[in-house]
């Protein structure tokens, strides 16, 4: 018969991450045969496991509970008189087989009987002991960083799941049979399915719905999915509240942007397909989030639209629409796209503001300067910058709440006077980043953070040969593109731009959606909405 003990242990005399709390002996169920350990849960967060016997003991082992996703006490089965109870632990430490390059999470399950009394009540209460006790250990630590607020989703938690079926490979309702719905069950995590039937579909729900009986929204798609929502949760009447709901990103795409800047920013290795998935199915279970910073983006027709990653014109949104068509390749898709789009490279013509994030403190131009009408030239000759900005757009019903851009200055109105006006006006590609990556396999912005109230601007200006294009790509799989040193390409951290076609040619992209081209501006949002990320 197993024995244990709630109460507090003995401490270590080396040190207090070495209290132990509790302290128990339990037979392990798997591997068979049965074997009982010594079990210790410790101030520093971990289970420590001791084999114990007539034979001579076993090397120690310990669990660390920051692997834990989730912990659960049950009845046992067997027959009178030995009604035991059951409490199973259910981790996911990084670890390297022999196939591996790198570590990668994998599932670690230890189930432990519990048999100190003839009382199946006495033996379920100690197992709920030591279930709560190491589900408490397990919860994340809440970083501390002054100006940013975390958070930790309730327990229990409900999380409603929107899943596209046609991203990516296709696959991404078998991917969350398979590997989403086993780690939600094991981390105690409730869900609702809704899966989507037609583009917008998603927009429509959110923006629509009762959001109150879910703790959190998460997408398993690529990023166009999460796009929806952001923008349909800022439609909404009650936007101030909504776009406060954490969401999450579950990688079911082929691009998956974000999914994978948040797996660079917790400190993981380069991951891809189910093992970034798993990655972020476990930021899930652990329920930590971070505030993100939202970019505005407003165009002269007057569309209103809100951005999580990018705004791109030229090359790379040239790359990313014209690729769809090969999305069943996954990440291959890319590289297919950059192949065919360096054989008929093109020139864009327009022109490119920026304020500086350096710059962003200044007060902007007089009322005087920024009422001026605004006349675009080039050499001193008058430009025509296609379409001309749409005057008077008819604003929704609730125009007062809407978030205000104080940094932007309406489009017949030139740009303040601190904003940087870029002299050239030929390029091979303009693209505003606010995360780390661009894809799974491209390390565009190697600095960015979630919050760092900045948009990593990129403009590679005309010129550029097809050769020092391809090399700079390649570059950027690794992240290592600036290092090139190109004289062509530029990078400025940027608060707001503004860019003004002089055509109505060429793709614009938000977040790897499209977007007709026309004259665009916009502007960060500090820690507007939240994400479901690691520490």
């Amino acid at each position: 018969m197993e024995g244990g003990q709630p109460g507090p242990g003995a401490s270590s005399p080396q040190s207090d991450s070495a209290e132990v709390l509790l302290h128990g002996v339990f037979a392990l169920l798997d591997p068979a045969p049965k074997m009982s350990y010594a079990l210790s849960l410790t101030c520093g967060r971990e289970l420590r496991m001791q084999r114990v016997g007539s034979a001579p003991a076993g090397p120690s082992a310990a669990l660390k509970l920051a692997d834990c996703i989730g912990c659960s006490a049950f009845a046992g089965r067997e027959p009178q008189p030995e009604p035991a109870a059951y409490f199973s632990v259910f981790c996911y430490p990084f670890r390297k087989g022999w196939w591996d390059a790198s570590p990668s999470r994998q599932r670690l399950a230890r189930t432990f009987r519990v048999c100190v009394s003839q009382e199946p009540e006495d033996n379920l209460r100690l197992a709920e002991t030591w279930a709560g006790k190491i589900r408490e250990l397990a919860a994340p630590r809440v970083p501390r960083q002054e100006g940013v607020t975390w958070g930790l989703l309730p327990r229990p938690c409900h999380v409603l799941v929107l899943l596209n079926p046609q991203s990516g490979t296709g696959h991404a309702l078998q991917l969350f049979h398979s590997l989403v719905q086993p780690m939600l069950a094991e981390a105690d995590v409730t869900f609702t399915l809704f899966v989507t039937e037609r583009p917008n579909h998603a927009r429509e729900l959110v923006r629509a719905g009762d959001l109150s009986q879910w703790d959190a929204v998460a997408v398993l798609a690529g990023d166009g999915l999460l796009y929806e929502v952001v923008n349909g949760l800022m439609e909404r009447q009650d936007w101030q509240a909504a776009i406060k709901k954490p969401l999450c990103t579950l990688p079911g795409g082929s691009g998956n942007a974000l999914a994978a800047s948040i797996n660079h920013y917790a400190g993981n290795t380069r991951a891809f397909k189910e093992e970034l998935l798993t990655n972020c199915t476990y930021f899930l279970c652990k329920g930590l989030y971070a505030p993100m910073d939202l970019v505005s983006l407003s165009t002269a027709s007057g569309k209103r639209l809100y951005s999580f990653l990018s705004f791109g014109w030229g090359f790379i949104s040239d790359v990313d629409i014209a690729s769809e068509k090969y999305r069943q390749l996954g990440n291959a898709r890319f590289t297919v796209g950059t192949i065919q789009q360096l054989a008929g490279l093109k020139v864009y013509k327009g022109r490119l503001s920026y304020l500086p994030v350096e710059m962003s403190s200044s007060a902007p131009g007089s009322p005087s300067e920024q009422n001026s009408h605004h006349v675009p030239c080039s050499n001193g000759r008058p430009l025509h910058i296609l379409p001309q900005p749409a005057l008077g757009v008819p604003r929704p019903p609730h125009e007062g709440s809407w978030l205000e851009d104080p940094l932007l200055v309406p489009f017949d109105q030139p740009v303040p006077k601190h904003w940087t006006i870029v002299p050239e006006e030929e390029f091979i590609s303009i693209f505003a980043i606010y995360q780390s990556h661009l894809g799974a396999d491209f390390t565009m912005a190697p600095t960015a953070k979630l919050h760092d109230g900045s948009m990593h601007l990129f403009y590679l200006k005309a010129g550029v040969s097809r050769l020092g294009l391809l090399k700079l790509f390649l570059a950027m799989e690794k992240g290592t593109h600036l290092d090139l040193n190109c004289p062509y390409l530029h990078y400025v951290p940027v608060r707001a731009f503004r860019l003004e076609p002089f055509a109505s040619t060429g793709l614009m992209t938000v977040d790897g959606e499209l977007l007709a081209c026309e004259p665009v501006q916009g502007q960060v949002h500090d820690q507007l909405c939240r994400i479901i990320s690691g520490s």
